[in-house]
């Protein structure tokens, strides 16, 4: 299926690594010109040559923490009239709610709450003006399950899913589309990470770690990031224009629901 987005222009966000590598590869393929962000330069310039010699797109690296006002503005000037809106941020770290202060609070919901709202305020207006916009937003499973050990991720990913559902019946009628990408479990450093720090406290071997929560999921396995990053091409086709505001979760059927 031809998406339509041929020389289109997107911003992804946190794109040197995990889903957002994906998605950035996903819509370079479809011949989108694309700006990536991350904070460490080195491995953000290796991925944008990756993807260049993997699909001959344009793409512009440029290194900088996304949740800052500095990184926003970066990112902006290197594609001032995006057509495309990627956010993504690493999410909180896990733990007990008693053991985080204030500052930890207000950290997690600049990341993951107010650094995508203040993206979109930036380019939203734009993408009216030429009738054309798609916005993805990368947030977690967690919106519509809870995870104990992630009370900050639940809380600001929960608080932006609120604040999207308003604002994408407001700007829908313009072709401006906004929707919600959902991840479960995919094999990203991330999820790596967390295997190594269970396979450590439980003294089980890693494997039997990853083996476990494969069997968790109906699907019987994790996720691979280049399936999220095709899901996230399509959230961006101009094909979809009647899908308004949703949260498409992908964690291979683990959330057990009638309805979605």
């Amino acid at each position: 299926m031809d998406l339509g987005l041929q020389g289109k222009k997107a911003i992804v966000c946190a794109a040197s690594k995990g889903l957002g590598r994906a998605c950035a590869i996903s819509l370079a393929r479809e011949g989108v010109e694309l700006v990536i962000t991350a904070r460490t330069a080195a491995d953000l310039e290796a991925t944008a040559a990756e993807i260049r010699q993997m699909t001959g797109a344009k793409v512009t690296p440029v290194a900088g923490d996304i949740t800052t006002e500095a990184g926003r503005e970066a990112a902006l000037a290197a594609c001032p009239a995006p057509d495309i809106l990627i956010n993504n941020a690493g999410g909180p770290p896990r733990g007990d709610f008693r053991e985080w202060d204030r500052d930890m609070w207000i950290k997690a919901v600049d990341g993951n709450m107010l650094t995508p709202i203040f993206l979109i305020k930036a380019v939203v207006d734009g993408m009216i003006d030429r009738k054309f916009g798609r916005i993805v937003n990368i947030t977690s499973g967690s919106v519509k399950s809870p995870i104990p050990e992630l009370g900050m991720s639940n809380g600001a990913r929960a608080g932006l899913t609120g604040f999207v559902a308003g604002l994408s019946r407001q700007v829908a009628k313009h072709n401006v589309i906004i929707n919600n990408l959902l991840p479960g479990p995919f094999m990203t450093d991330r999820l790596r990470a967390g295997f190594v720090e269970a396979a450590k406290k439980s003294g089980r071997p890693i494997d039997e770690v990853v083996q476990d929560r494969a069997r968790s999921t109906p699907a019987g396995r994790v996720g691979d990031p280049a399936e999220f990053g095709d899901a996230c091409a399509f959230l961006c086709s101009a094909k979809i224009s009647f899908m308004v505001g949703q949260n498409l979760l992908l964690d291979g059927g683990a959330f057990n629901s009638t309805m979605g």
